[in-house]
């Protein structure tokens, strides 16, 4: 029979190790949500806590970001990854200037723009995800245009904020079109496919992984869509590319080295594998279709991602000489107080040498 000293003492301890356990699982708990989804902190190795804003919800298009988080690549760059959505490629860049997110994804074209304004911080993009801009027009057959050209004449839809338009008129003046004989219809962006597939309009502009893949999932036949990429048609733009807060790049530099390291890894997985990558998204969106990501995810790969520079030159960096004439193709629509160069816009010193940013 136990005395009353020694049952106190095991009541004792079995509350302290009871208390121990609650304390182990909350610091578990912490470290696996800090980590994300599939990561885990790499033993010895402290984590730098980062924020990436995305300038629009989660799409195939991210397919990259998802897989460096789910497959551990972003730990095993030391990096701790938390995401959010701004609204708009303006916005995500305000959140970088602001100090609420260490990087964004954004369309490098807005960041031209904005540069521009007075008194932004000299924010720049070290990362191009997109070597070719997904700008295009995607008009119905059915309602007479078979080629750029017959967009004379007719009524194009336009999204409140849409960046594809901004660059139509260097566009229409290289293949000589009248863009004053185009009638612009404008909408918001949640009704812009919807307005096409009811012929209330003949075309959109948009983006080509977006509003045509969308329009196949309202049921308006492949057939009948007739899409016109602005790459295909001498438009120089480069797409979405990453963009770092300044005071973090100086302070850090690693830090943006292994971002850049683990993306081009996770998009490495996603040209390997796109049906499991595009599995990966759709885990992630709330009642996402396999089929439509996957489609918007093999349309991103070889439009936008896997282009011919990027196969002779690697992803991520920029041709120079590319980047300067897509700003004076902006210059067209937008009236610079002092145009930006290459060098404002683009910093290369965190990408891998060549070799280390192939892809195949």
């Amino acid at each position: 029979m136990c005395s009353p000293q020694t049952i106190a003492f095991r009541c004792l301890w079995a509350v302290l190790a009871a208390l121990i356990a609650t304390f182990v699982c909350a610091v578990s708990g912490v470290a696996a949500l800090a980590a994300g989804p599939g990561e885990t902190a790499v033993a010895g190795r402290s984590q730098v806590a980062v924020q990436v804003s995305f300038d629009r919800p989660l799409d195939a298009s991210m397919a990259p970001f998802v897989l460096a988080a789910s497959r551990g690549l972003f730990a095993s760059e030391g990096l701790a990854v938390t995401t959010d959505i701004a609204s708009g490629s303006a916005d995500a860049i305000a959140r970088v200037a602001t100090g609420r997110s260490e990087f964004a994804l954004v369309d490098l074209n807005e960041l031209i723009r904005l540069r521009d304004k007075p008194d932004t911080p000299p924010i720049k993009a070290f990362f191009v995800l997109f070597n070719k801009a997904p700008y295009a027009i995607i008009a119905r057959k059915s309602r007479g245009i078979h080629a750029l050209a017959d967009i004379e004449g007719k009524t194009l839809g336009v999204a409140e904020g849409d960046l594809s338009i901004r660059l139509w008129p260097a566009l229409a003046r290289r293949n000589g079109i009248k863009a004053a004989n185009v009638k612009v219809y404008k909408m918001g962006a949640a009704v812009r496919e919807p307005i096409l597939s009811a012929g209330q309009v003949d075309a959109v502009a948009g983006f080509s992984y977006l509003s045509a893949v969308n329009l196949k999932d309202r049921g308006v036949p492949a057939s009948d869509l007739a899409v016109f990429r602005f790459s295909d048609y001498g438009c120089e733009a480069y797409g979405l590319a990453l963009v770092v807060a300044p005071a973090f790049a100086h302070a850090k530099p690693e830090a943006v080295r292994g971002m850049a390291r683990a993306i081009i890894a996770g998009t490495h997985l996603a040209i390997k594998d796109p049906v499991a990558a595009a599995d990966e998204v759709v885990s992630r969106i709330d009642g996402g279709s396999r089929e439509l990501e996957l489609d918007r995810l093999r349309s991103v790969i070889s439009d936008n991602i896997l282009t011919d520079e990027v196969r002779r030159n690697g992803i991520g960096g920029v041709d120079p000489v590319r980047l300067e004439r897509s700003i004076d193709e902006i210059a067209e629509d937008y009236k610079f107080r002092r145009r930006p160069v290459a060098l404002d816009i683009f910093d290369g010193s965190f990408l891998p040498p060549a070799d280390g940013r192939m892809m195949n």
